[in-house]
């Protein structure tokens, strides 16, 4: 929530009103990113312990009875710091996904609005949405796959720095570690871009409307 809604502020304060470049749509999602993946580091910490509990011993399962009750027990048990262990690459990640996410989409969208190519022109609509989204999702997956996997293995481990991780991640299963799990996160994150981007560009429009209903 907070990087989506930070892009478009930052995005008009870069332009000013003007036809952003494709470098500004990336800093704009940059920073944006930056700000998420701060904000939201704690729940991501609580999010990667839960569904990789279950691979625990028995005996070492944390057993995180909700996300709240998961902060909670992170900073009674670990100190309030923990809750920000892995906030490097959880950042990286964030950055490095919302800058291709939303710069991809806004340019794609904006290629087939102004083609020069009858034939893949689209008109503004729930079709180049989806086309323009699903663009972004699978550029988002692929960029964002290694800094995910390096973030996923240092917050599902205490005390684990990610040079160790990468380290160790590469002497056993190579540099092909970096992009393992790529199809399922592709399956998961395509269709969670496309409907955000829809879901978005319909709140964007009943928005701009709001001021014809008053």
């Amino acid at each position: 929530m907070v990087r989506i809604g930070s892009y478009e502020s930052i995005k008009n304060r870069l332009t000013n009103g003007k036809k952003p470049t494709t470098s500004q749509l990336v800093i704009a999602g940059a920073v944006a990113g930056g700000l998420g993946g701060v904000a939201g580091n704690p729940a991501d910490i609580v999010l990667v312990r839960m569904t990789t509990d279950s691979l625990r011993p028995q005996d070492k399962q944390r057993g995180y009875q909700n996300a709240i009750d998961g902060v909670l027990r992170i900073a009674r048990e670990e100190g309030v710091s923990a809750l920000m262990r892995g906030v490097v690459p959880n950042t990286i990640r964030a950055v490095l996904m919302t800058s291709s996410q939303m710069a991809t989409y806004d340019v794609c969208k904006n290629y087939f609005m102004t083609t020069r190519h009858p034939e893949i022109r689209m008109k503004d609509g729930l079709l180049l949405h989806v086309v323009a989204s699903g663009v972004a999702g699978l550029v988002a997956t692929t960029i964002c796959s290694p800094a995910d996997v390096i973030k996923s293995r240092v917050m599902a481990k205490q005390n684990a720095s990610i040079t160790n991780v990468i380290k160790v991640s590469l002497h056993n299963e190579g540099p092909k570690f970096l992009f393992k799990g790529w199809t399922p996160a592709f399956a998961r994150l395509a269709p969670n871009t496309i409907l955000l981007f829809v879901f978005l560009e319909q709140l964007k429009k009943m928005w701009h409307n709001v001021p014809n209903v008053v």
